[in-house]
């Protein structure tokens, strides 16, 4: 087993998370931890880096509007941003250094997820309507 794939996989089995799907040929990870807001979260390992996605909504129509507010409070957000992918959905993403990635790091930006969605759960409902 790839080593920086094994070790994130330990890190999340750790941190508790359900993992979903993993394949290790491509260095992604599924997961889940529905009572914190993660679900179906992927991890990529990418060497030298790990990408972790939240897929949180997709937008129904463009909005100068929600891509200020979605950019305003980017500022807020602890580790990682929203970003826009290719189909249109909103999402969370954060970017770590594969190579002295420990326990404590990808806890963090899990975590900021958590929080984000929290604190910011009904502006992102509004958002998906």
């Amino acid at each position: 087993m790839d080593v920086n794939f094994a070790k994130v996989k330990n890190y999340l089995l750790d941190l508790e998370y359900t993992i979903e799907k993993e394949d290790e040929k491509t260095g992604m990870f599924t997961i889940s931890k529905e009572d914190e807001g993660i679900v179906n979260m992927i991890i990529v390992c990418a060497d030298p880096i790990v990408i972790l996605e939240q897929p949180l909504f997709k937008l129904k129509s463009e909005s100068l509007s929600i891509y200020k507010q979605l950019l305003q409070k980017n500022r807020d957000i602890i580790h990682g941003a929203f970003a826009l992918n290719e189909k249109d959905e909103v999402i969370f993403r954060d970017t770590l250094q594969i190579e002295n990635l420990d326990l404590n790091e990808i806890e963090g930006s899990i975590n900021s997820l958590t929080i984000l969605l929290s604190e910011y759960s009904d502006k992102i409902v509004e958002f998906s309507k």
